[in-house]
């Protein structure tokens, strides 16, 4: 059987970017769903603020949607084409008891003037807007019931690169300006590197490295955080030609990696698969690694 996310646990700090990165079906979409409610996980629970969220204790969806909200990748697939910015904008207000119309209207005003957007515009259709403005859309629905987490999906990667800058510096003003926590996906470490607080780095669901983004871009531990860290074209870089295998000495990497690099040769894939753990390595720094049978 697959597991998508396999035995993951982390924390959300108030008021943190905490980026999941990855190569594509590594389980960080998968992540991002769980949390924000639209997939259950057949096991383990997810806690806010202390409560668990999950299992017997649940909320409502509509309670939960006031927890955590979700950028989505797309911003040309993720608005309704047959729906004005406003229809859109007000549908969610009215499911939570907003029924007097200046209310909506007052409020569909605050939240495009907060992302950069003029109150006008809310009369158009998503075909009138450009990418940019649409993500900027899809920011504005997120923050309209006043979340505290707001979850990242790739949220630049369909957007053009001159446009990406000013979703990104605009992410980074309502974080301070608001209090939000941002749970950021992401495969593009330019980005990552220039939102992030703290950076987790996930492997077949499971979390193999974590810690402060400045400690994980220096000094990268676990041999794939290292494999990605060099991926990035970056000529300057001193890990453009590190090794893939980790060449530390048995202190710092004290049972081993839980990572099979194509260079290991075959293994039975019968075989269970060994167990492991995290270890902290110290600086807030932890690398997952094989525990000793």
């Amino acid at each position: 059987m697959l597991r998508a996310v396999n035995n993951l646990s982390l924390t959300l700090n108030k008021g943190e970017c905490l980026s999941i990165v990855g190569e594509s079906g590594c389980g960080k979409s998968t992540l991002a769903l769980s949390i924000v409610g639209l997939q259950k996980p057949t096991s383990g629970k997810i806690y806010f603020e202390g409560k668990p969220i999950t299992g017997r204790d649940e909320p409502s969806r509509l309670e939960r949607a006031k927890m955590a909200q979700m950028v989505f990748q797309d911003p040309f697939a993720s608005l309704n084409p047959r729906q004005t910015v406003y229809t859109s904008l007000a549908a969610p207000l009215r499911l939570h008891g907003v029924k007097s119309r200046s209310e909506m209207e007052g409020r569909v005003e605050e939240i495009l003037r907060l992302v950069g957007l003029k109150p006008e515009q809310a009369k158009r259709y998503p075909h009138e807007f450009s990418g940019g403005q649409r993500q900027r859309i899809g920011i504005a629905r997120a923050l309209l019931l006043n979340p505290k987490v707001i979850v990242l999906d790739e949220p630049v990667s369909a957007l053009d690169v001159s446009i990406r800058a000013q979703i990104i510096n605009l992410l980074l003003e309502l974080k301070e300006r608001l209090g939000l926590s941002y749970i950021m996906i992401s495969h593009d470490l330019s980005v990552v590197e220039h939102m992030s607080d703290r950076v987790a780095v996930m492997y077949f669901g499971q979390i193999v490295e974590s810690g402060p983004w400045d400690r994980i871009f220096s000094n990268p531990t676990h041999p794939y955080t290292r494999r990605l860290i060099s991926a990035i074209p970056d000529p300057m870089t001193e890990l453009s030609g590190a090794p893939l295998i980790d060449e530390r000495s048995p202190p710092q990497a004290p049972e081993g990696f839980a990572f099979y690099p194509e260079s290991f040769g075959t293994y039975d894939v019968h075989q269970l698969p060994p167990l492991t753990r995290l270890v902290d390595i110290g600086g807030g720094q932890s690398v997952r690694v094989i525990q000793k049978t």
